[in-house]
Parts: C-alpha cells; sequence; structure tokens
C-alpha cells in the first residue's frame, strides 16, 4: 500500500498539496469563529450533490416539471428527503452567508490587502441568492410560478433596458416553456458555475493573506489548522447537517403546491422568507415610484457595503461600517416582521393560503389514485376534477338561482334569496323527503322562490301528502327509497343495496293507486301522465347532465320550465363543464364515499 501511495504522489504531488492545506498556521489557534467559511462550503457541496442526483430525475419542460417533481417527492425513494434536504440546506446557506459575512465586518477581514476577497464574497452572496430565486421557479407549481411573475416584472422597472431583461428572462411574451428552461440553465449551469470560480478565488485570496485574528490572538500561541480547526470546522457541518435533516423531518420536506396555472391568479403568492423585506418595502412606494424601492435605493445600498473596504480606511470607517451593517440587518428583519405580521392580520390572504392549501392536498389525493397523472399533466387532471371545477362552475352559472348549502357553492352566503332549489344532496333520500314534507316544499330550499311553488306539485304535496294516513306515509317512504334509487349516488351505494326489497316494493308503489305519481310523471312503462320530468333514471348523471342541456326537453318540464336556460343548447356551458358540475354535486369524484 505505501508504494503505492508513494508512486501516486511520485506522479501527482498529492503529499505536498494536502500538507500545504492542511498544515497552516493559526495566530492565536483554533477557533469557533473560524468555522463559517468551512460550514459554508460544506453546504455547497451538499446542494452541489443533491443538486445533481434531482437533476438526474427532473424535466424542465412546462408540462413535465411538475410532475417530475411530484415523482421525486412522492414516488422516488428517498426522494422526498433529498428534495427537503436541498430545499433547506438553500435556506441555510443564505444564513451561513450573511453571519459569515457579519464575522469579515466584526473582525475587520475587508480592509487591505483583503478587499477583492471581501468582494468575492459580495459576488458570491449574490450568485447565491440568484440561485434560490431561479429555483423557485422549477416545481412549476402555482406559488413559485406567480412568486418569479412578480420577482422579474422588477427587472422590467430598468430604465431604458428594462422590458429587454424581462423578455431575455421569460424567452417570449408569457411565461412559459422557455422561462423555465432559461431559469433551469440558470439555475443548473450559469450560477453554478460562477459560484465554483468565486470560491476557487476566494479560497486562493484567503490562503494567500490567512485568518484576521482578534486582538487577543497575540496573547495566545499560534495553532494549526490540523486537526484542532478541522476538529472544529467538522463539528459545526455536522450542526448544520442535523439542523437542516431535523427541518426536513419535522416539515416533512419541501412543499409542492398545485401545478401553476396562468389562468389562475395566486393570491396567496409570496417570496421565501429571505426575499420578504424586499416584499414589504416595495409597498410603501406609490404606482411608477417602484423603480425607486426595487433599483435606486438597493443599488445605493449595495454600493456603500461594497465600498467599506474603501470607507474602512478612514479613522471612522470600521464604526460606521459596523454601524451601518447593523442598522441594515435590523431594517431587513423589521421588515420581514412586519412582512408577516400583516399577512397574518389579513383575512382574504389567510382564505387564499387555506384555499391552495386544500388544492395542493386535492392534486396530491388525485395524482396518487389509482388513476393517476394524465398524459395531459397535472394541470389537465386539475381542470378535470370536479370536486375542485364544479363549486367554480356552480358559482358562476347556477348561483344566480339555486343554491349549495346556503351559499354559493364557494362558501360565500348570498344577499338575495334564491328563486330554485338548494341543491345540495340533490337525488338523495333526504333531499326527496324534503321536498315531500308539506311543510318545507314551498320553503325556498325547494320551491318557494319559484313559479312551481303554485304548481301541481307543490299542490299535491301540500293538500294530498298532507292527509296521507300511516299507511300511505310507510308507502311514501318506500316511493322515496326507491325512487332516490334511481339516482344510484355513489354515497348511498351502501344503502341502496341493503334496501333492495324496500325499493322493488317502492317502484310498484310509484303507479300505484294510493301514490299514483304517474298521474303527472311518467315511470318506467307506465305514462299515464307527461306534467312532469320523467322518473324514470330520475336524478341519475345521465338524467342530470340532459336537464341541464335542457330542461324544457319533453323528458323533464317541457313547457311547464320555470327559467331555467338551456346551459347546454344555449351555449352557456360545454358539455365537460356540465358534466363536471353535475358529478360535483352527485358525488362522482375520487375521494368521496363510494367512488375509488
Amino acid at each position: 500500500m505505501e508504494s503505492l501511495l508513494t508512486w501516486l504522489d511520485d506522479r501527482t504531488g498529492y503529499r505536498g498539496l494536502l500538507k500545504s492545506a492542511l498544515y497552516e498556521r493559526i495566530p492565536g489557534g483554533a477557533r469557533w469563529r473560524y468555522v463559517w467559511g468551512s460550514t459554508l462550503m460544506f453546504a455547497m457541496f451538499v446542494q452541489f450533490v443533491t443538486g445533481i442526483v434531482l437533476w438526474a430525475a427532473y424535466s424542465a419542460n412546462a408540462q413535465g416539471a411538475w410532475e417530475s417533481v411530484y415523482y421525486i417527492q412522492n414516488e422516488m425513494v428517498g426522494g422526498w428527503l433529498l428534495r427537503g434536504i436541498h430545499h433547506y440546506m438553500a435556506q441555510v446557506t443564505i444564513v451561513l452567508l450573511v453571519l459569515h459575512l457579519m464575522q469579515v465586518l466584526i473582525d475587520g477581514a475587508y480592509r487591505a490587502p483583503r478587499e477583492v476577497n471581501f468582494w468575492f464574497g459580495l459576488g458570491l452572496l449574490g450568485l447565491v441568492m440568484g440561485l434560490s430565486l431561479t429555483g423557485y421557479l422549477l416545481p412549476w407549481d402555482q406559488k413559485g410560478y406567480w412568486a418569479t411573475k412578480v420577482a422579474t416584472s422588477i427587472a422590467s422597472m430598468t430604465p431604458v433596458v428594462g422590458p429587454s431583461m424581462q423578455a431575455l428572462l421569460v424567452g417570449g411574451a408569457d411565461y412559459g416553456h422557455h422561462t423555465l428552461t432559461r431559469f433551469f440553465a440558470l439555475h443548473a449551469g450559469a450560477l453554478p458555475a460562477g459560484i465554483v470560480l468565486l470560491i476557487v478565488g476566494h479560497v486562493y485570496l484567503f490562503r494567500r493573506h490567512g485568518v484576521t485574528p482578534p486582538k487577543e490572538a497575540a496573547e495566545k500561541p499560534d495553532g494549526w489548522f490540523w486537526p484542532e480547526q478541522v476538529l472544529r470546522d467538522g463539528v459545526a457541518c455536522l450542526i448544520v447537517m442535523a439542523t437542516v435533516l431535523g427541518l426536513v423531518l419535522w416539515t416533512g420536506g419541501a412543499h409542492l403546491g398545485a401545478p401553476a396555472d396562468p389562468t389562475e391568479p395566486y393570491a396567496a403568492a409570496r417570496p421565501e422568507w429571505y426575499f420578504m423585506f424586499l416584499f414589504q418595502w416595495l409597498k410603501y412606494f406609490p404606482a411608477g415610484w417602484e423603480v425607486v424601492g426595487a433599483q435606486v435605493i438597493p443599488g445605493i445600498l449595495v454600493g456603500v457595503i461594497a465600498a467599506m473596504p474603501i470607507l474602512g480606511k478612514w479613522r471612522l470607517g470600521h464604526r460606521f461600517n459596523l454601524g451601518f451593517a447593523g442598522a441594515l440587518f435590523l431594517g431587513i428583519a423589521m421588515l420581514t416582521w412586519v412582512a408577516y405580521q400583516e399577512d397574518g392580520g389579513d383575512p382574504e390572504f389567510v382564505e387564499a393560503k387555506e384555499d391552495a392549501e386544500a388544492i395542493a392536498a386535492r392534486v396530491e389525493e388525485l395524482a396518487s389514485s389509482g388513476v393517476g397523472i394524465p398524459p395531459a399533466g397535472g394541470l389537465a387532471m386539475l381542470r378535470d376534477d370536479p370536486l375542485l371545477q364544479g363549486p367554480l362552475i356552480f358559482q358562476g352559472s347556477c348561483s344566480s338561482c339555486h343554491t349549495y348549502s346556503g351559499h354559493d357553492g364557494l362558501g360565500n352566503v348570498l344577499e338575495e334569496e334564491s328563486s330554485a332549489a338548494d341543491l345540495a344532496g340533490y337525488g338523495s333520500r333526504d333531499w326527496l323527503a324534503g321536498l315531500l314534507d308539506p311543510d318545507r316544499i314551498t320553503t325556498p330550499d325547494y320551491f318557494g322562490g319559484s313559479d312551481h311553488a303554485r304548481g301541481a306539485m307543490a299542490r299535491f304535496v301540500t293538500r294530498g301528502v298532507a292527509g296521507f294516513s300511516p299507511e300511505q306515509q310507510e308507502e311514501l317512504a318506500k316511493v322515496i327509497v326507491a325512487l332516490s334509487a334511481e339516482a344510484a349516488l355513489p354515497r348511498q351505494a351502501e344503502a341502496d343495496a341493503s334496501d333492495a326489497a324496500d325499493i322493488v316494493e317502492g317502484r310498484a308503489l310509484i303507479s300505484s293507486e294510493s301514490i299514483n305519481c304517474t298521474r303527472c310523471h311518467t315511470f318506467g312503462d307506465v305514462a299515464t301522465g307527461d306534467d312532469g320530468p320523467v322518473l324514470t333514471g330520475w336524478a341519475s348523471r345521465e338524467w342530470m347532465i340532459g336537464m341541464v342541456t335542457n330542461p324544457s326537453h319533453p323528458l323533464y318540464y317541457g313547457d311547464n320550465n320555470d327559467r331555467m336556460p338551456a346551459f347546454g343548447d344555449e351555449g352557456i356551458l360545454t358539455g365537460h363543464e356540465i358534466e363536471l358540475v353535475v358529478d360535483w354535486l352527485r358525488g362522482d369524484w375520487i375521494g368521496a364515499p363510494g367512488v375509488n
């Protein structure tokens, strides 16, 4: 073995390299305050390793990015842990950079002959922030998409070249595939290359000039980088790694929202915490003055920081630099705190965030179901989900007349009383029992706001059913069970199966002399009247789709239709939209009782 190592040293000179790297004299001995540089190197190494592995499973295109991240997060062995480490280590890297910068300022390590190394450090901080910004978009979810859209709009404020800069970043007229690929090229290519170059230069200059020891270091004997400082650096790196792993395990890893949807603005979009101060800062500038807050003032502040090595030559320069840095950090902390306080006290933001989390949870439920993500992608899956789209369609097209559990489908209580029935539970036994209740049929829950309140059905219930004998009431209960079974509701499947005998008896009673529903309705082969909708298949999916498509069709209300538009025949809703709202009303969606 010794012969092999000697041969390798003869060809490469590795022993000399190790000796020069490890056996460096440290004035005043090893110190914990020197660990920040090493922990930064460790954090960036972890980022490079995890980033390459994630890259191997990532697809940088608008129809595959979210899907590939979902695969990493939920399907790939250890993917959630790997992505979580990459996500939280990126945030810890920024903290370590700031701590390292503070140490450099406090120790005066920015002064001659270390000015260039200080500027390299500032450049490194800028590139790391750029990595964070570009990486935010890569999952291609709602949060990243809309936050990045806001961030890139700041670039457009730059005088003269602003629109060109934004067009270069976006890669077209709108945010899409080219935007994603350009951000990925920056995140995985250009910015890491720049970071490597700056690290090499930073380390070279650091080794050239050595550490900047504090004044008390002269009172202690010198130490060596190996093993005293290496031991401290190793312990600090372990603490960093343990902190990141703790964050991953505590939070469950990096969050993945719903797929990016350019047509659905995301009110809960916010940058990561390290950019929240800028988000809050820009709120204080009126329209037209954003460029001052976004570029002019930050540019001046960065210019002052970059000039610190020059200002430090002044007799009071070091104190000025420390005071300026302290005030700047305090201001950033205050702006960040105010931003989160305002968000926490904003009901609209809180509601938008809760809605976004609910949608993200729903998308994950859909993707993990037996159906899985369709070839058209996650966004298509989102747009084809009755649970998500049904309430939106109902609110936009149905809530002007109908309610759903007293609201518009999205939880908003209507100011005006509804003119048509409440459709929550439509087709169920409870809904039908309420319709045939003499005390309820003419209330706003059913016919109260429509002309049907004065029609034959209302008279039959308020006059006929109100006088039913106990025997007829028992028969009516079986008719309700049988008629509700025509709907074939998934959530009622078990009850329908267990009441099969009552359903058979109830179907016979529908046209019996005592109940005689067929006096106005058609049911099965019995068609003695056609004043009301056909009861065969009543409230079934096909029946409801036809009803919404054209309620004036002879199978439904015919000439007795009261103002309900033909949503399908008149082109108000597409056939797919009608199916979505019907499936939502019926509970025909993944995750609903009886639906896999």
